[in-house]
């Protein structure tokens, strides 16, 4: 599982977006340049996630781009969706098998694998909310991992 730099950088974008409050509106120009980010490649992100209803654009003097719902009600499944077209690839589905040659579908022991897998990640990231991702990203110090102790120093 793999994401591209698109989905890596929208999250970042609407995390900035939802530091603001809502519906306050946020320039392509502004966040690409908070983030270090081309304006344009900025521009086409946020069209993408216009196109799924996630963000809204005016224009005007008073314009920008703004969320479409509050930051608790965007979900990480839909912004990876938006982006990406599903939070994970099961290259059984019937929608894949059309341009992947396997020879062993029929016996495949790995297909309830693929489908538990995706089945897991869009459970978990309808969990995971824009506010959260934007408290996390933009807020505090980083948080350790669970089960990992923090490194003493040396």
């Amino acid at each position: 599982m793999r994401y591209t730099t698109k989905t890596e950088y929208g999250v970042i974008c609407l995390a900035h977006m939802a530091k603001k409050p809502w519906p306050g509106a946020s320039t392509a120009k502004e966040i690409a340049e908070h983030e270090g980010f081309s304006v344009s490649f900025t521009e086409k992100i946020l069209q993408g996630l216009r196109r799924a209803g996630i963000t809204t654009s005016q224009q005007g003097n008073k314009g920008g781009w703004t969320l479409t719902r509050s930051s608790p009600e965007i979900t990480l499944k839909e912004i990876i969706e938006a982006l990406e077209g599903s939070t994970f690839e099961a290259f059984c589905d019937i929608k894949h098998r059309k341009s992947i040659v396997c020879t062993h579908f029929s016996l495949c022991k790995l297909k309830p694998v693929w489908y538990k897998t995706q089945k897991t990640l869009d459970e978990l990231y309808r969990t995971i909310t824009l506010e959260m991702i934007a408290e996390d990203v933009m807020g505090g110090a980083p948080k350790p991992e669970l089960g990992v102790a923090p490194r003493k120093k040396l």
